[in-house]
This record gives C-alpha cells, sequence and structure tokens, in this order.
C-alpha cells in the first residue's frame, strides 16, 4: 500500500469511527464515506477489501466503549454497528450496480471493450459478496465481547439469507456474461483482438459513474436484512 492509500485508509478509518460515534445517519455516513473512497482507488478486489477492512475497524471502535456501558446504551451501540455494515453493505451493492451501468452504456454507444477486459471484470466483481462475509468474519475475529458478536452474527446471517451486494452482483455478473459473450463473437468475425478500451475497466467503472448512481440503490433496500440478527 503507498503512502498516500495508507493516509486515506486512515481517515476513512476515522471518519467512520466520528459517524458512529454520532450516530446520526450512520448507515447513509458509512455507504457515502465508502464509495468516496472507493471511486479515488485503483479498484482490484484486494483494494476494494482494504476499503472495507477500515470501515469496519472505525465502526468498531466508534461503538466499543458504549457496548462496555448500560445496557441501554450497549443496546444504541449495537444498532449503529449494524447500520455501518448495512451501509459498507449498500456501497459495495451500488459498486456492482455501477459495473453493470458502464457495461450497458459502452454497449449502447457501440464501443467494446474486449472480452479479457470484461472477463477480469466479472471475476472481481463475482467475489465481492464472499469478499463482503470474509471481511465481517475477520473483523469479528480481531474484535473483543459483543462487537465479535454482532459482527460474527451479521456475517453467518449474510451467508445464509444474502446481502445487498450478494443481490445486485448477481445481477451484474449475468450482464457482464453476455457481453463477454459479445465480444467474443465480434472479435473472431472480425478475425482480431479488440484493443482495450481501459487498462483498469473496475477503475472506470467506479470513476466514470459512481458520482451519478447515489439512488440507484437506495439505503433502505438494507434494512430489512439488518435487523435479522440472531435471536431476532
Amino acid at each position: 500500500m503507498t503512502n498516500e492509500s495508507a493516509s486515506d485508509t486512515s481517515k476513512l478509518e476515522a471518519e467512520v469511527k466520528e459517524a458512529v460515534e454520532q450516530g446520526e445517519d450512520v448507515q447513509e455516513k458509512v455507504r457515502k464515506l465508502t464509495l468516496d473512497i472507493i471511486s479515488t482507488r485503483s479498484l482490484d478486489i484486494k483494494s476494494v477489501r482494504k476499503t472495507a477492512d477500515a470501515v469496519l475497524r472505525g465502526a468498531k471502535a466508534g461503538v466499543q466503549k458504549d457496548l462496555e456501558r448500560s445496557s441501554a446504551q450497549a443496546g444504541l451501540a449495537r444498532e449503529r454497528l449494524k447500520q455501518a455494515v448495512s451501509g459498507l453493505d449498500v456501497a459495495l451493492a451500488q459498486f456492482a450496480e455501477a459495473a453493470k451501468l458502464t457495461v450497458q452504456e459502452a454497449a449502447g454507444k457501440a464501443q467494446k471493450y474486449s472480452s479479457d477486459d470484461l472477463k477480469r471484470a466479472r471475476a472481481d466483481l463475482a467475489s465481492l459478496e464472499e469478499m463482503f462475509v470474509e471481511t465481517l468474519k475477520s473483523s469479528a475475529t480481531a474484535a473483543k465481547g459483543a462487537a465479535g458478536e454482532i459482527l460474527r452474527d451479521m456475517a453467518a446471517h449474510a451467508r445464509t439469507h444474502g446481502s445487498a451486494v450478494g443481490k445486485q452482483m448477481k445481477e451484474t455478473v449475468s450482464v457482464l456474461a453476455h457481453h463477454i459473450g459479445a465480444a467474443g463473437r465480434a472479435q473472431a468475425s472480425a478475425g482480431l483482438h479488440l484493443a482495450k478500451n481501459t487498462s483498469d475497466l473496475v477503475r472506470k467503472i467506479a470513476a466514470g459513474m459512481l458520482t451519478g448512481l447515489a439512488e440507484h440503490v437506495r439505503p433502505e433496500h438494507a434494512k430489512p436484512d439488518s435487523g435479522k440478527e440472531k435471536g431476532s
């Protein structure tokens, strides 16, 4: 990780911690903070995971003290942590939505990506939900007490019942698969390999689409799942 990206990650962690501590519109604030950092980075799956790790570290730090206090304060802290995780989930779903829209827009304008570009993008995007669940699990392992329990429950719930990013990812991967086939046929019929229009398709997805995507995957879409934790 470069010094610049390390600084960005530390800043993201601190901003998420502050948002969770304040306790107002936690899901929406975390969603926006996550997308803001995603849109500035080279977006392979490893980079997105570093972003998710930073979000969860900040969220845990933001609730740790309150989880150790009175039952009323602990209850509010648990809810804020769940909202932060939901904000991360929805941000990743919006990222997957951006990928789908970018490829569809390119096809509509007769722009061509090579099938290799699209295959790499599909491989990264197909692993988004697994990355989300695994990051929750590893964050739970590193947490103490109630925070770890909450994150483990949310990871188990996401794996069993699905997540916002998982639902969107399935649709996005289906669209990418269609365009991979079309790109392959175009290359075969032309007898050549299409020139790559971008060295990093996923980076273009973020840079070109995320800023205009805030309402495509609304935060409310994640709320029905966020409350179905163990014991509910």
